[in-house]
């Protein structure tokens, strides 16, 4: 497992299948990075192709980055849009992995997908670290 901090630049969504029948979505995000979770701002009214433009750091070690579309709900619970899982191999090794799209899924069936860029700077740790 490598150690870092890994940014996550979330852009946007396309294609998301709409989850409302009268109004438009309020999709946002929720990003799972080893044990820490960051959820982004709501795109309130932006409906399946929604824009976010922020930026979120993690700091523990994992292997993958998941991502979940949710869609915020006023009086009942949120609908969920769909995910994905990221391997965080290639930005480990690079550094950086520039704006790439990554197909979302809702039951094995393809729902959208999600544009994002990632950076990440390595830690060092000992073995001492490691341990506890």
């Amino acid at each position: 497992m490598v150690y870092g901090k890994l940014v996550v630049y979330l852009e946007n969504a396309t294609g998301l299948d709409d989850t409302n029948w009268l109004t438009d979505m309020n999709p946002y995000v929720v990003l799972t990075c080893g044990t820490e979770e960051k959820k982004s701002s709501t795109a309130s009214g932006e409906g399946s192709s929604p824009e976010w433009n922020e930026s979120f750091y993690f700091t523990s070690g994992s292997d993958e980055l998941h991502i979940k579309l949710m869609d915020e709900n006023t009086f009942q619970s949120d609908d969920f849009i769909g995910e994905t899982t990221i391997s965080l191999e290639e930005v480990c090794n690079e550094g950086e992995v520039g704006s790439t799209s990554y197909e979302l899924y809702k039951d094995d069936e393809n729902c959208g997908s999600i544009r994002l860029g990632l950076s990440f700077t390595p830690e060092e740790r000992s073995e001492y670290d490691e341990d506890y």
